[in-house]
Protein backbone atom coordinates (compact mmCIF):
# COMPACT_ATOMS: atom_id res chain seq x y z
CA UNK A 1 0.00 0.00 0.00
CA UNK A 2 1.31 3.43 -0.93
CA UNK A 3 2.21 5.77 1.89
CA UNK A 4 -0.29 8.37 0.65
CA UNK A 5 -3.06 5.78 0.60
CA UNK A 6 -2.15 4.65 4.10
CA UNK A 7 -2.19 8.23 5.33
CA UNK A 8 -5.62 8.73 3.74
CA UNK A 9 -7.13 5.79 5.61
CA UNK A 10 -5.43 6.83 8.84
CA UNK A 11 -6.82 10.34 8.46
CA UNK A 12 -10.27 8.97 7.60
CA UNK A 13 -10.23 6.79 10.69
CA UNK A 14 -9.21 9.70 12.87
CA UNK A 15 -11.94 11.90 11.40
CA UNK A 16 -14.52 9.20 11.98
CA UNK A 17 -13.43 8.93 15.60
CA UNK A 18 -13.63 12.68 16.09
CA UNK A 19 -17.16 12.81 14.76
CA UNK A 20 -18.30 9.72 16.70
CA UNK A 21 -19.80 12.07 19.28
CA UNK A 22 -22.34 9.66 20.69
CA UNK A 23 -21.56 6.18 21.97
CA UNK A 24 -23.55 3.21 23.18
CA UNK A 25 -23.74 3.22 26.99
CA UNK A 26 -22.83 0.03 28.78
CA UNK A 27 -25.63 -1.59 30.72
CA UNK A 28 -25.16 -1.74 34.50
CA UNK A 29 -26.44 -5.34 34.46
CA UNK A 30 -26.19 -8.45 32.30
CA UNK A 31 -28.60 -9.05 29.42
CA UNK A 32 -30.26 -11.85 31.40
CA UNK A 33 -30.46 -9.90 34.67
CA UNK A 34 -34.05 -8.74 34.13
CA UNK A 35 -35.53 -12.20 33.65
CA UNK A 36 -38.36 -12.98 33.81
CA UNK A 37 -39.79 -9.53 33.06
CA UNK A 38 -37.55 -8.98 30.01
CA UNK A 39 -35.77 -11.90 28.35
CA UNK A 40 -32.04 -11.86 27.60
CA UNK A 41 -32.43 -12.10 23.81
CA UNK A 42 -34.72 -9.07 23.72
CA UNK A 43 -32.32 -7.10 25.91
CA UNK A 44 -29.33 -7.96 23.76
CA UNK A 45 -31.02 -7.14 20.45
CA UNK A 46 -32.66 -4.03 21.87
CA UNK A 47 -29.40 -2.67 23.27
CA UNK A 48 -26.70 -3.86 20.87
CA UNK A 49 -28.73 -3.57 17.65
CA UNK A 50 -31.62 -1.09 17.96
CA UNK A 51 -29.98 1.44 20.28
CA UNK A 52 -26.67 1.07 18.48
CA UNK A 53 -28.40 1.81 15.18
CA UNK A 54 -29.90 5.03 16.56
CA UNK A 55 -26.45 6.14 17.66
CA UNK A 56 -24.82 5.26 14.33
CA UNK A 57 -27.54 7.11 12.40
CA UNK A 58 -27.33 10.09 14.75
CA UNK A 59 -23.56 10.34 14.34
CA UNK A 60 -23.97 10.25 10.58
CA UNK A 61 -26.66 12.93 10.72
CA UNK A 62 -24.57 15.36 12.78
CA UNK A 63 -21.21 14.61 11.18
CA UNK A 64 -19.34 17.74 10.20
CA UNK A 65 -21.87 20.07 11.86
CA UNK A 66 -21.78 22.05 15.14
CA UNK A 67 -24.47 19.69 16.42
CA UNK A 68 -21.81 16.99 16.74
CA UNK A 69 -20.35 18.91 19.68
CA UNK A 70 -23.67 19.35 21.51
CA UNK A 71 -24.91 17.31 24.45
CA UNK A 72 -27.83 15.04 23.56
CA UNK A 73 -30.03 16.84 26.11
CA UNK A 74 -29.44 20.18 24.39
CA UNK A 75 -30.21 18.69 20.99
CA UNK A 76 -33.43 17.16 22.25
CA UNK A 77 -34.57 20.34 24.00
CA UNK A 78 -34.31 22.26 20.73
CA UNK A 79 -35.30 19.47 18.38
CA UNK A 80 -37.44 21.76 16.19
CA UNK A 81 -34.20 23.28 14.90
CA UNK A 82 -32.92 19.93 13.64
CA UNK A 83 -33.69 17.49 10.86
CA UNK A 84 -36.09 14.59 11.12
CA UNK A 85 -33.11 12.21 11.10
CA UNK A 86 -31.72 13.91 14.19
CA UNK A 87 -35.17 14.00 15.80
CA UNK A 88 -35.76 10.28 15.32
CA UNK A 89 -32.26 9.06 16.12
CA UNK A 90 -31.41 11.65 18.76
CA UNK A 91 -34.68 10.86 20.47
CA UNK A 92 -33.94 7.16 20.18
CA UNK A 93 -30.53 7.63 21.81
CA UNK A 94 -31.83 9.85 24.63
CA UNK A 95 -34.89 7.69 25.33
CA UNK A 96 -33.01 4.40 25.43
CA UNK A 97 -30.20 5.80 27.57
CA UNK A 98 -32.80 6.84 30.13
CA UNK A 99 -34.66 3.52 29.78
CA UNK A 100 -31.63 1.37 30.60
CA UNK A 101 -30.88 3.47 33.68
CA UNK A 102 -34.33 3.07 35.24
CA UNK A 103 -34.27 -0.74 35.01
CA UNK A 104 -32.63 -2.95 37.63
CA UNK A 105 -32.26 -6.53 38.76
CA UNK A 106 -32.45 -5.34 42.36
CA UNK A 107 -35.71 -6.38 44.01
CA UNK A 108 -38.23 -4.13 45.73
CA UNK A 109 -36.67 -0.73 45.18
CA UNK A 110 -38.86 2.11 46.45
CA UNK A 111 -39.32 5.82 45.69
CA UNK A 112 -37.48 8.05 48.15
CA UNK A 113 -39.49 10.16 50.60
CA UNK A 114 -39.71 13.20 48.31
CA UNK A 115 -40.89 11.28 45.27
CA UNK A 116 -43.25 9.13 47.34
CA UNK A 117 -44.89 12.26 48.75
CA UNK A 118 -45.18 13.82 45.30
CA UNK A 119 -46.72 10.62 43.86
CA UNK A 120 -49.26 10.41 46.67
CA UNK A 121 -50.14 14.09 46.27
CA UNK A 122 -50.62 13.83 42.50
CA UNK A 123 -51.88 10.25 42.04
CA UNK A 124 -52.83 9.10 45.60
CA UNK A 125 -50.52 6.06 45.46
CA UNK A 126 -47.77 4.30 43.52
CA UNK A 127 -50.31 1.70 42.40
CA UNK A 128 -52.51 4.44 40.95
CA UNK A 129 -49.51 5.86 39.13
CA UNK A 130 -48.69 2.44 37.67
CA UNK A 131 -52.26 2.10 36.37
CA UNK A 132 -52.12 5.52 34.71
CA UNK A 133 -48.74 4.75 33.16
CA UNK A 134 -50.00 1.41 31.86
CA UNK A 135 -53.06 3.05 30.32
CA UNK A 136 -50.85 5.66 28.63
CA UNK A 137 -48.56 2.91 27.34
CA UNK A 138 -51.32 0.53 26.27
CA UNK A 139 -53.27 3.20 24.40
CA UNK A 140 -50.27 4.64 22.54
CA UNK A 141 -51.14 3.65 18.98
CA UNK A 142 -48.23 2.04 17.15
CA UNK A 143 -44.75 2.72 18.49
CA UNK A 144 -43.85 5.15 21.24
CA UNK A 145 -43.26 5.73 24.91
CA UNK A 146 -45.13 6.31 28.16
CA UNK A 147 -43.61 8.81 30.57
CA UNK A 148 -43.62 10.03 34.14
CA UNK A 149 -42.41 13.63 33.99
CA UNK A 150 -41.80 16.67 36.14
CA UNK A 151 -43.75 19.51 34.54
CA UNK A 152 -42.46 23.10 34.23
CA UNK A 153 -44.47 23.98 37.35
CA UNK A 154 -42.72 21.17 39.29
CA UNK A 155 -45.60 18.72 39.41
CA UNK A 156 -45.70 15.09 38.32
CA UNK A 157 -47.64 14.11 35.21
CA UNK A 158 -48.14 11.04 33.03
CA UNK A 159 -48.11 11.30 29.24
CA UNK A 160 -47.06 9.43 26.13
CA UNK A 161 -45.25 10.32 22.90
CA UNK A 162 -45.11 8.72 19.46
CA UNK A 163 -42.07 7.10 17.88
CA UNK A 164 -38.85 8.37 19.55
CA UNK A 165 -40.24 11.71 20.69
CA UNK A 166 -40.13 12.63 24.36
CA UNK A 167 -41.50 15.37 26.64
CA UNK A 168 -38.16 17.20 26.78
CA UNK A 169 -38.55 18.13 23.11
CA UNK A 170 -39.79 21.62 22.31
CA UNK A 171 -42.32 20.08 19.89
CA UNK A 172 -43.88 17.82 22.57
CA UNK A 173 -47.59 18.22 23.24
CA UNK A 174 -46.99 17.74 26.98
CA UNK A 175 -43.64 19.17 28.06
CA UNK A 176 -41.54 18.29 31.05
CA UNK A 177 -38.46 16.49 32.30
CA UNK A 178 -38.83 12.72 31.93
CA UNK A 179 -37.83 10.71 35.00
CA UNK A 180 -39.32 7.34 34.03
CA UNK A 181 -39.98 6.05 30.54
CA UNK A 182 -41.48 2.80 29.28
CA UNK A 183 -40.63 1.74 25.74
CA UNK A 184 -43.67 0.36 23.89
CA UNK A 185 -42.05 -0.23 20.54
CA UNK A 186 -42.66 -3.86 19.61
CA UNK A 187 -38.94 -4.60 19.58
CA UNK A 188 -39.00 -3.96 23.36
CA UNK A 189 -41.27 -6.91 24.09
CA UNK A 190 -42.35 -8.89 21.03
CA UNK A 191 -40.02 -11.89 21.36
CA UNK A 192 -41.41 -12.73 24.79
CA UNK A 193 -44.91 -11.27 24.77
CA UNK A 194 -45.78 -11.19 21.05
CA UNK A 195 -48.78 -8.86 20.70
CA UNK A 196 -49.63 -8.89 24.42
CA UNK A 197 -48.44 -5.42 25.33
CA UNK A 198 -50.46 -5.33 28.59
CA UNK A 199 -48.59 -8.43 29.85
CA UNK A 200 -45.28 -6.68 29.19
CA UNK A 201 -46.52 -3.57 30.99
CA UNK A 202 -47.63 -5.58 34.00
CA UNK A 203 -44.25 -7.32 34.23
CA UNK A 204 -41.95 -4.36 33.75
CA UNK A 205 -42.78 -2.79 37.11
CA UNK A 206 -40.89 -5.61 38.83
CA UNK A 207 -37.64 -4.29 37.34
CA UNK A 208 -38.18 -0.52 37.65
CA UNK A 209 -35.29 1.12 39.49
CA UNK A 210 -37.09 3.50 41.82
CA UNK A 211 -33.76 4.58 43.31
CA UNK A 212 -32.70 5.97 39.93
CA UNK A 213 -36.15 7.45 39.25
CA UNK A 214 -35.95 9.21 42.62
CA UNK A 215 -32.53 10.66 41.75
CA UNK A 216 -33.92 11.96 38.48
CA UNK A 217 -36.88 13.48 40.32
CA UNK A 218 -34.60 15.25 42.80
CA UNK A 219 -32.41 16.56 39.96
CA UNK A 220 -35.45 17.87 38.06
CA UNK A 221 -36.81 19.80 41.03
CA UNK A 222 -35.51 23.28 41.89
CA UNK A 223 -33.38 23.63 45.04
CA UNK A 224 -35.70 23.60 47.99
CA UNK A 225 -36.07 26.83 49.96
CA UNK A 226 -35.30 26.72 53.66
CA UNK A 227 -38.08 26.87 56.23
CA UNK A 228 -37.16 30.49 56.95
CA UNK A 229 -37.34 31.44 53.25
CA UNK A 230 -40.72 29.77 52.81
CA UNK A 231 -42.19 31.20 55.98
CA UNK A 232 -40.68 34.66 56.62
CA UNK A 233 -43.01 35.41 59.55
CA UNK A 234 -41.64 32.36 61.38
CA UNK A 235 -38.15 33.70 60.83
CA UNK A 236 -39.26 37.07 62.22
CA UNK A 237 -40.68 35.38 65.32
CA UNK A 238 -37.43 33.46 65.65
CA UNK A 239 -35.57 36.78 65.84
CA UNK A 240 -37.64 37.91 68.82
CA UNK A 241 -37.44 34.50 70.50
CA UNK A 242 -33.65 34.26 70.13
CA UNK A 243 -33.01 37.79 71.39
CA UNK A 244 -35.16 37.27 74.50
CA UNK A 245 -34.79 33.59 75.42
CA UNK A 246 -30.99 33.32 75.29
CA UNK A 247 -30.43 36.31 77.63
CA UNK A 248 -32.97 34.75 80.03
CA UNK A 249 -30.80 31.63 80.23
CA UNK A 250 -28.16 33.86 81.84
CA UNK A 251 -30.67 35.49 84.17
CA UNK A 252 -31.23 38.63 82.05
CA UNK A 253 -34.99 39.20 81.69
CA UNK A 254 -34.81 42.80 80.50
CA UNK A 255 -35.21 41.83 76.80
CA UNK A 256 -38.40 39.83 77.31
CA UNK A 257 -39.87 42.41 79.66
CA UNK A 258 -39.30 45.05 76.96
CA UNK A 259 -40.50 42.91 74.04
CA UNK A 260 -43.30 40.69 75.39
CA UNK A 261 -45.99 42.65 73.49
CA UNK A 262 -43.89 42.41 70.31
CA UNK A 263 -43.68 38.65 70.78
CA UNK A 264 -47.48 38.48 70.85
CA UNK A 265 -47.71 40.50 67.63
CA UNK A 266 -45.13 38.32 65.89
CA UNK A 267 -46.88 35.13 67.04
CA UNK A 268 -50.24 36.41 65.75
CA UNK A 269 -48.60 37.27 62.41
CA UNK A 270 -47.85 33.57 61.92
CA UNK A 271 -51.55 32.85 61.86
CA UNK A 272 -52.66 36.06 60.13
CA UNK A 273 -50.69 35.36 56.95
CA UNK A 274 -51.36 32.41 54.69
CA UNK A 275 -49.46 29.29 55.73
CA UNK A 276 -47.07 27.89 53.14
CA UNK A 277 -48.84 24.89 51.59
CA UNK A 278 -46.22 22.51 52.95
CA UNK A 279 -46.81 23.69 56.52
CA UNK A 280 -50.59 24.04 56.54
CA UNK A 281 -51.01 20.90 58.64
CA UNK A 282 -53.35 20.50 61.65
CA UNK A 283 -50.38 19.77 63.95
CA UNK A 284 -48.51 22.94 62.95
CA UNK A 285 -51.65 25.08 63.17
CA UNK A 286 -52.34 23.70 66.65
CA UNK A 287 -48.78 24.48 67.76
CA UNK A 288 -49.06 28.04 66.38
CA UNK A 289 -52.30 28.51 68.33
CA UNK A 290 -50.48 27.42 71.49
CA UNK A 291 -47.63 29.79 70.68
CA UNK A 292 -50.10 32.70 70.38
CA UNK A 293 -51.95 31.90 73.60
CA UNK A 294 -48.68 31.31 75.45
CA UNK A 295 -47.25 34.62 74.21
CA UNK A 296 -50.36 36.43 75.45
CA UNK A 297 -50.05 34.73 78.83
CA UNK A 298 -46.39 35.73 79.07
CA UNK A 299 -47.20 39.34 78.11
CA UNK A 300 -49.88 39.43 80.82
CA UNK A 301 -47.39 38.10 83.37
CA UNK A 302 -44.87 40.78 82.36
CA UNK A 303 -47.50 43.50 82.78
CA UNK A 304 -48.38 42.09 86.22
CA UNK A 305 -44.68 42.26 87.11
CA UNK A 306 -44.62 38.57 88.00
CA UNK A 307 -41.53 37.03 89.57
CA UNK A 308 -38.55 36.38 87.33
CA UNK A 309 -38.76 32.64 87.96
CA UNK A 310 -42.34 32.61 86.65
CA UNK A 311 -41.38 34.60 83.56
CA UNK A 312 -38.37 32.39 82.91
CA UNK A 313 -40.46 29.22 83.09
CA UNK A 314 -43.12 30.64 80.79
CA UNK A 315 -40.57 31.83 78.26
CA UNK A 316 -38.91 28.39 78.32
CA UNK A 317 -42.23 26.69 77.59
CA UNK A 318 -42.80 29.09 74.67
CA UNK A 319 -39.31 28.32 73.40
CA UNK A 320 -40.19 24.60 73.46
CA UNK A 321 -43.39 25.23 71.46
CA UNK A 322 -41.45 27.27 68.91
CA UNK A 323 -38.98 24.43 68.37
CA UNK A 324 -41.87 22.00 68.16
CA UNK A 325 -43.15 24.06 65.20
CA UNK A 326 -39.71 24.07 63.58
CA UNK A 327 -39.46 20.30 64.02
CA UNK A 328 -42.90 19.75 62.47
CA UNK A 329 -41.89 21.96 59.55
CA UNK A 330 -38.72 19.92 59.01
CA UNK A 331 -40.78 16.72 59.01
CA UNK A 332 -43.05 18.22 56.33
CA UNK A 333 -40.13 19.64 54.32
Amino acid sequence: MRKSTLLFFMAFGLTSTLFAQFTLPQLPYAYNALESAIDAQTMEIHHSKHHAAYINNLNNAVKGTPTAEMAIEDIVKNISKHSMAIRNNGGGHFNHSLFWSILTSEKNTMPNAGLQKAIEKQFTSVDSLKKLMNVAAATRFGSGWAWLIVTPDNKLAVCSTPNQDNPLMDIAEVKGTPILGIDVWEHAYYLKYQNKRPDYLAAIWSVINWTEVSKRYDAAMPPKKSIWEQWPSLNTFHGVMASTFHPSEEGNLKPIKARSAEMVAKAEALNAQAYPDEYATPAIKDAVARLISGSKELDALVKKKSKDAVLTQKLKSLHDVFHEIVGLCKDSH
